[in-house]
């Protein structure tokens, strides 16, 4: 047997798995590395969180990657460079945090690579109908294994695509297994650049669960602070928009895409969500001059509204009130306090953070993705039925370190 498979098998009969989960968003602030124990599988799932850390992207590696992100137009040898010199940056970023944490390579058994997205593209967006959904990750996994040493799982969405999915949310699957709770109704909300939700039903009936995205989260709201503030890279704590005032022009305006009238669940990204987009409804909405604060109060309360209606009209099929829902925020969105009390104005549910479930809101991404790549290697053998969104399917391209 080749030693690489014989390394491979040797993982998957351990008890328990040392699994580093990177995760690299849309906002594009850094790489969340979370060095996970996990054992079990499936519904049986354990995670504990040994270390975590964000390390910062410089603005030289914005800048680069800004070059191809979500953009139709583009420089193609520049994207193939990109791609590898993401996957040797991650490797270095890895190596960095296992120095700092003084754990040596040969104890950790797999990384798990999200990559950076650069495209997403399901037909819901690019309105083809002789393709299918796609969607782009780059961070070569073969780079980031030879570098590190390490097995690397990697490009994780592009089986959903395959199985019939849109290759997002893919967070429902560590959702169910992870914090799922017999009894409890919960929505998992993540704020990212995009937002989405998973509702796990208080049956854990698998073929229940349900997720989708649901529009913007953070990305216009940290867009158009760049682009007035350039020295900041998001509206921290709010201190912009709580200045202003929701301009209601503009904000129905901004809900009037069809996106927002398609059948759930559905993905997106900021190829939609763009700064063109906001532009384009204040010139229908006559809405150009008004001031920057009220411009970012009514970015907040668009992402809040449109969060809030995607939660109110899927529980609203459950025959559950509301009020019996707990609400687990996780993503930049939760340290956005105008965001958070606009949700809890329009959600009477009772909401907590992912902290209080034993997993940091700003880690679960990256834990996610760990417990994606602990699947592929010992586990995939949970059924979430036949729906459209939820394939029943284990994830990953394997790399060896050689």
């Amino acid at each position: 047997m080749n030693k690489n498979l014989q390394n491979l098998y040797q993982i998957a009969q351990k008890p328990s798995r040392k699994i580093i989960g990177l995760m690299s968003g849309t906002s594009m602030d850094g790489l969340d590395v979370a060095l996970c124990e996990i054992s079990g599988v499936g519904e049986n799932t354990e995670v504990e969180l040994i270390y975590f850390d964000t390390v910062d992207y410089s603005e030289y590696i914005k800048t680069e990657i800004r070059k191809v992100f979500a953009k139709q137009t583009i420089d193609f040898q520049h994207f193939a460079l990109l791609n590898e010199w993401i996957g040797v940056l991650h490797a270095d970023m890895i190596l960095d945090c296992l120095q700092r944490w003084n754990i040596p390579t040969h104890e950790v058994d797999i990384i798990a690579s999200h990559g950076q997205t650069v495209m997403h593209a399901p037909k819901i967006l690019h309105q083809q109908e002789k393709f299918p959904n796609a969607t782009l990750q780059i961070g070569d996994g073969d780079h980031i294994a030879v570098k590190t040493g390490i097995i690397t799982i990697s490009d994780f969405r592009q089986k959903h695509l395959a199985a019939g999915g849109e290759g997002a949310p893919l967070a429902v699957y560590g959702d169910y297994f992870i914090f799922g709770k017999k009894g409890e109704n919960r929505i998992m909300l993540n704020m990212g650049g995009i937002a989405n939700f998973t509702y796990l039903p208080s049956t854990m009936n698998p073929e229940e669960v349900f997720v989708t995205d649901t529009g913007t989260g953070n990305t216009l709201i940290d867009a158009f602070t760049r682009h007035y503030f350039p020295e900041k890279a998001y509206d921290k704590n709010a201190e912009i928009a709580k200045q202003g005032s929701v301009n209601q022009a503009l904000l129905k305006e901004l809900k009037a895409d069809n996106f927002f009238k398609g059948a759930f669940p559905k993905t997106t990204g900021p190829e939609l969500f763009s700064i063109d987009y906001v532009q384009k409804a204040q010139a229908k909405s006559n809405t150009e001059h008004i001031s920057v604060n009220d411009l970012l109060a009514t970015l907040t309360r668009f992402s809040a509204e449109t969060i809030a209606e995607a939660v109110n009209f899927t529980v609203s099929n459950t025959n559950i009130s509301i009020k019996n829902f707990n609400v687990y925020m996780s993503g930049g969105g939760m340290h956005n306090p105008l965001l958070v009390s606009w949700l809890k104005e329009l959600l009477p549910c009772n909401f907590l953070k992912t902290n209080d479930l034993g997993i940091s809101g700003d880690a679960k991404e990256a834990v996610l993705f760990a417990i994606l790549a602990n699947e592929t290697v010992s586990g995939g053998d949970s059924d979430f039925g036949s729906r459209r969104g939820i394939p029943s399917v284990s994830m990953g391209k394997i790399s060896f370190p050689n």
